[in-house]
């Protein structure tokens, strides 16, 4: 799964001199072994990510210990490099809670692919840095340098923390970002929301994101047992939040695919993931939904929103035997499937 070098690292490792110089605190996109190529020609560097399935992944391949959570542990660091996220405004939120650890003087790495935003490393590290140097060039990837010359604050979680209300429902929808449906319900979830009917007994909200989808099940549904699960950490950390915003409770812990989930469940829903990076990423639905029926009570049901263009009826049929469109609008269609 990440056995090959991405093009960002292959370009890295022409700068192992500069970069190994102390143990660096990694976090962004990291999608290959790159902490172990670091640690075969320097320091062991310490890895800190919100991604469960590479959390997994790099804990199972070597001898480090990466931290997996919305913010790394308040223990300093030598130096930072940043592997550019998705979202800038996850860039924004890892630098300002990795910054902090580091004390003035300490060196700054930004790298990433140059169509994922690795340009605005000079404007993201402007405040904290006084120059910002491009060191490399290569396969369509850049590393950038700094120095930290001013210190960062320490970081509030809280500050990054966005609301936005659901007036239907009457909840208010807490989010943090990079996490899906940062400022807005998306009108996937809301055709989902709008044909989901009543739901008893226990429901699996899959790919939780903020935790919309969870919570209007709950206020909807006052006396089912709810799991939420998703890859993200700070998914993971909204939907925490939004059920504390709301007076809501349900079970909330990390899951690849549904490798963490227990049971048998009344309902499993979801609106799931379709990007992972900058790429196009299926695997995590096609492996639910062929999936679904053996985490599924007799007479359960698998209730699922996607873009009307994926092939995803077949692969229910194919897991289920059948597959029910229960609603449909030019770009989203409502699937529902009994085990």
């Amino acid at each position: 799964m990440y056995e090959a070098l991405t093009p960002v690292s292959e370009m890295l490792s022409r700068n192992l001199d500069m970069l190994c110089h102390q143990p660096l605190l990694v976090c962004g996109l990291l999608e290959d072994d790159l902490p172990g190529l670091l640690a075969a020609h320097g320091p062991a560097p310490r890895v800190f990510t919100t991604d469960f399935r590479y959390f997994q992944w790099l804990s199972s391949h070597n001898d480090m210990q990466p931290e997996f959570g919305a913010a790394p542990t308040a223990t300093p660091a030598a130096g930072l490099l940043l592997l550019m996220p998705k979202a800038k405004a996850e860039a924004h939120y890892l630098l300002a809670a990795c910054l902090p650890l580091l004390p003035p003087g300490a060196p700054v790495f930004i790298a990433g692919d140059n169509k994922g935003g690795v340009k605005a490393a000079p404007k993201l590290l402007a405040p904290w840095c006084e120059q910002v140097n491009k060191v490399d060039s290569a396969r369509r990837a850049s590393l950038y340098q700094a120095v930290l010359s001013r210190p960062a604050p320490a970081f509030a979680a809280d500050d990054w923390v966005g609301r936005y209300p659901l007036e239907e429902e009457h909840l208010t929808v807490c989010t943090l970002p990079g996490v899906f449906s940062a400022d807005h319900l998306d009108a996937g979830t809301r055709l989902l929301l709008n044909n989901a009917g009543a739901l008893h007994g226990r429901v699996l909200d899959f790919g939780c994101g903020a935790g919309v989808i969870g919570a209007s099940l709950l206020k909807r549904n006052p006396g089912i047992e709810l799991e939420q699960i998703d890859i993200n950490a700070l998914a993971l950390a909204a939907s925490r939040l939004t059920l504390a915003e709301n007076g809501l409770q349900a079970k909330v812990y990390p899951s690849d695919g549904l490798g963490e989930v227990q049971g048998h469940f009344d309902c499993i829903i979801s609106n799931p993931p379709f990007h992972a990076g900058l790429k196009t990423f299926y695997d995590t639905t096609e492996t639910l939904l062929c999936d679904a029926k053996r985490y599924l009570k007799p007479g359960g049901s698998l209730l699922l929103v996607a873009n009307a263009f994926l092939p995803y009826p077949d692969l229910i049929e194919q897991g289920f035997g059948h597959c029910e469109t229960l609603a449909a609008n030019g770009r989203f269609k409502i699937y529902r499937a009994t085990a």
